[in-house]
C-alpha cells in the first residue's frame, strides 16, 4: 500500500460504498456518535446502551466484515480502507467477546459521560435548537435504563468494573443530577443569542432537564447500592486483556515489556533535559524550583477562565497563521478553531472535530476544576499546539475536508487513539523543532507534558500487567498506591487534576500510553521514510501524505507509507 498524494477527486469504488454504508449503519444505531461527528438527523435521540443495543452495533460490524470478503480493491486508497476497517472492526469483535460493554464504567469515557457531554456539541442559537435539546433530554431515562441493564448483565456474568471507578462515577452522577449540576445549569442559562427563550420553550426545557438530572441521581444510587458491593477490588485488568486494549488504542502490536522499559528510559531522558532547561530559567535550580519560579512570574500567569479562553484563542489563531502556506497546506475552512471552556469541572483538555459541512467548527475545550483559578502560560502553550494546529485540529479537520480523496468512513468514522494522540505529541515536538518553544519557560512546559506522558507508559503497563514496581516505590507489585506516589512526582499539576488523571489511567487501560507510544511509532515511520528517500525526502510532503490517510491504526499507517 502507498499513501495518496493528491486532492484530485477519485471515482467512487465498491469499497467506498461498503465503507460509507457502514458509517450510515453505525450512526443509525449510535445517535450520540452522529452528533459528535456533526451528522444531522439524530439530534432528538440517545444511544441504546442496553445489551440489545450493543448486539445491534456488533451486527453492523460483522455485516461489513462479510461484505469486505466479497470485494476487490481498485487502488491504494481502497487497500488502506480495507486494512483499516478489518483492523478496527476485528478489534471491536474481540472486545465484544470479553464483554467489555458489560463493565464500561470509568471516570472519563463511558456512557455516563457520553450521555451528558453530547449537549456540548448541539446547536443552541434559536428556540427551535433548545426545543430539540429538550426532546433529547427526555430520552435520558431510557438511555440510562439501557446502560444499567448492561451493567446488570455484567453482574450476572461476574464481570464488574473496579470499585474505584464505581465510587468516582457515582460522585460524577450525583454532581450532574444536583440542583446546581450540569442539567440545571444548562436549563437556567439557556438563551437564543442575546434574547431569553419563549416561556413555553423555557418551561419545556426546565422540565426535561429535571428528568435528565433525576436519571443521573438514580444512576448514582444504582452505582452505590447495587454495583459497588460486587465491584472488583483490583484495578489491574491483567496482561491478556491489557494486550488487547493496547492493540485497540494503538492500532499496532507492541512488546509490552520492551515498551515498559523504553518508557522508563524515555522518562529519564526527558528529566535530564528538564534539568538543563531549569538551569536556563534559574541558575542552580532544580526543575521543580524552576517551575515554581515560572508560576511566580506574573507575566506568565492568567487569572480566571475568561483570561484563559482569550489567551488560548489568540495563540491558536497565531499558530494557524504561522503554519498555513508554509509548513502545511491548510484549507480555509480548517483555519477556524474555537477555544472554549467546558461546562464541566472534572479536569482535562480535549478536542472535538468540526461537522462535515464545517458549520460547527473544530473546538478545543478546557474542563477546569472548581479549585483552579490561575493558569500558567508557560505550562499551556504546548497544549494549544497539541489540541489545535499542528495537532488534533489540523489532523482531524484536514481529514474531514478531504472529501475528494477519502470516503466518509475514513473522514468521519475512523479514529485511532495512538494515531491521533501520537500525532499531537509529534506536533508538539515539531513546534519545538521549528522554534515556537524556544522560550525556556515554554520549553519547560512542553518537557513537563512529555514527562507526564512517558510516566503514563510506565504506570499504565506496570499497574495493569502487574509488573514489579521500581525500588524507589518500595518494590513489590505495581498498585494504585504506588501509581499515585509515582505520578505525583512526574507532573506539575494541581492535586485535584493529578488524582483525576491517576483514576483515569486505572480505569481506562491502554489509552494513556497511546500518546507517547504513538509518538514513538510516528517518529519511527518518519525516520524510515527519510532513510528510504534520502536526499529526496521532504518533511512537508511527508506530513501531507501521512495526514491524507486519515486516522488509521499505526500498523496500517506503516504499511501505507512503507509498502
Amino acid at each position: 500500500m502507498t499513501a495518496p498524494t493528491t486532492d484530485n477527486a477519485r471515482q467512487r469504488t465498491a469499497v467506498d460504498e461498503i465503507a460509507d454504508a457502514h458509517l450510515d449503519a453505525e450512526i443509525a444505531v449510535d445517535p450520540i456518535a452522529a452528533t459528535y461527528l456533526g451528522v444531522a438527523g439524530y439530534e432528538t435521540e440517545l444511544t441504546d446502551y442496553s445489551p440489545s443495543g450493543h448486539q445491534e452495533r456488533r451486527e453492523v460490524g460483522l455485516r461489513t466484515l462479510r461484505a469486505l470478503d466479497d470485494v476487490q480493491p481498485v487502488d491504494d486508497v481502497d487497500r488502506v480502507t480495507i486494512a483499516a476497517m478489518r483492523e478496527r472492526l476485528g478489534l471491536a469483535e474481540e472486545l465484544y467477546a470479553i464483554q467489555a460493554d458489560d463493565h464500561d464504567v470509568n471516570v472519563l469515557a463511558s456512557p455516563l459521560q457520553s450521555i451528558r457531554s453530547v449537549y456540548d456539541l448541539m446547536h443552541k442559537d434559536s428556540p427551535d435548537d433548545w426545543a430539540t435539546i429538550a426532546t433529547r433530554l427526555t430520552r435520558t431515562p431510557e438511555a440510562m435504563a439501557g446502560y444499567v441493564a448492561s451493567l446488570r448483565e455484567g453482574i450476572a456474568r461476574g464481570v464488574t468494573p473496579p470499585r474505584r471507578q464505581v465510587e468516582q462515577c457515582a460522585v460524577q452522577a450525583d454532581k450532574h443530577g444536583s440542583a446546581d449540576g450540569f442539567f440545571a445549569e444548562l436549563a437556567s442559562g439557556a438563551r437564543a443569542g442575546d434574547t431569553d427563550l419563549p416561556s413555553s420553550v423555557a418551561a419545556e426545557l426546565g422540565r426535561a432537564a429535571a428528568v435528565a438530572a433525576h436519571s443521573y441521581t438514580e444512576l448514582a444510587t444504582f452505582l452505590r447500592e447495587e454495583l459497588l458491593p460486587v465491584a472488583r477490588e483490583a484495578d489491574a485488568v491483567g496482561r491478556e486483556e491489557y494486550a488487547l486494549r493496547s492493540r485497540y488504542f494503538l492500532g499496532a502490536t507492541v512488546d509490552l515489556d520492551e515498551t515498559y522499559e523504553w518508557g522508563r528510559a524515555e522518562l529519564a531522558r526527558i528529566e535530564a533535559e528538564m534539568r538543563v532547561v531549569a538551569e536556563q530559567i534559574k541558575p542552580g535550580a532544580t526543575p521543580d524550583e524552576a517551575m515554581q519560579a515560572l508560576d511566580d512570574d506574573p507575566a506568565r500567569q492568567l487569572e480566571g477562565t475568561d483570561g484563559l479562553q482569550a489567551w488560548m484563542q489568540q495563540l491558536s489563531d497565531a499558530a494557524v497563521d504561522a503554519m498555513a502556506g508554509t509548513h502545511f497546506d491548510i484549507p480555509e475552512p480548517v483555519r477556524r478553531l474555537e477555544c472554549c471552556i467546558a461546562p464541566t469541572h472534572e479536569g482535562g483538555i480535549y478536542y472535538t472535530g468540526p461537522s462535515e459541512d464545517f458549520s460547527r467548527p473544530g473546538r478545543m475545550w478546557w474542563s477546569v476544576p472548581d479549585d483552579v483559578t490561575t493558569f500558567g502560560t508557560w505550562r499551556e502553550t504546548t497544549t494549544v499546539y497539541h489540541e489545535g494546529v499542528p495537532g488534533h485540529h489540523l489532523q482531524v479537520a484536514q481529514t474531514v475536508y478531504r472529501s475528494a480523496l477519502l470516503n466518509r468512513w475514513r473522514r468521519l468514522g475512523c479514529w485511532v487513539s495512538g494515531h491521533g494522540e501520537g500525532w499531537a505529541l509529534y506536533a508538539e515536538r515539531l513546534m519545538a523543532d521549528l522554534g515556537f518553544l524556544d522560550d525556556p519557560g515554554d520549553r519547560m512546559g512542553m518537557l513537563d507534558g512529555q514527562r507526564m506522558r512517558a510516566a503514563r507508559v510506565v504506570l499504565d503497563i506496570g499497574v495493569h500487567c502487574e509488573l514489579a514496581a521500581p525500588a524507589e516505590l518500595g518494590g513489590g507489585t505495581w498498585d494504585a498506591a504506588k501509581a499515585w506516589e509515582f505520578f505525583r512526582h512526574k507532573a506539575n499539576m494541581a492535586e485535584s487534576i493529578l488524582r483525576f488523571e491517576v483514576d483515569r489511567y486505572l480505569g481506562w487501560p491502554g489509552q494513556a500510553p497511546s500518546y507517547k507510544v504513538g509518538e514513538r511509532l510516528w517518529l519511527d515511520v518518519r525516520d524510515q521514510v527519510r532513510a528510504r528517500e534520502g536526499a529526496d525526502f521532504d518533511l512537508a510532503r511527508f506530513h501531507r501524505r501521512a495526514l491524507d490517510l486519515g486516522s488509521v491504526g499505526l500498523d496500517v499507517l506503516h504499511g501505507a507509507l512503507l509498502p
